[in-house]
């Protein structure tokens, strides 16, 4: 519990400090604006300040460095998957929308009903390539 509550902390407060303007709104699970963070029913929603393609490259690295195994991968033009498995065969599906030419929203779920703690770190992991 201690450790969900630093983390949500600690992004907040990055955000507040690169978030160049954008600001996180958390009203009733929802979240708005670049760099907004959400976890809802298992999945953890972020919008980030890139294009599609830096955001997909972005992913893949991370799934690399995290050593994961890329079950399926699919892209096209304004949405792109990744399924992978991670440590005890966990199901790892990351998903990808354009928002705008800018803006990609980012969807991670971790098993059939989400892991919260991970899902950060898979965020943090996708961020640091971003």
């Amino acid at each position: 519990m201690k450790m969900r509550k630093f983390l949500l902390v600690a992004t907040a407060a990055a955000l507040a400090v690169v978030g160049s303007g954008c600001v996180a709104v958390f009203a009733g699970g929802a979240a708005v604006g670049a760099g907004a963070i959400a976890y809802i029913q298992g999945e953890l929603h972020s919008s980030e300040a890139v294009d599609l393609d830096k955001a997909w490259n972005a992913v893949q690295a991370a799934m690399k460095d995290m050593e994961y195994a890329v079950t399926a991968k699919q892209k096209d033009a304004a949405s792109a998957k990744l399924t992978a498995r991670g440590a005890g065969d966990k199901k790892i599906v990351v998903s990808l929308a354009k928002e705008s030419g800018t803006v990609t929203k980012i969807g991670i779920r971790v098993g059939t009903l989400g892991d919260k703690t991970l899902s950060f770190q898979i965020l943090e992991k996708i961020r640091s390539h971003l």
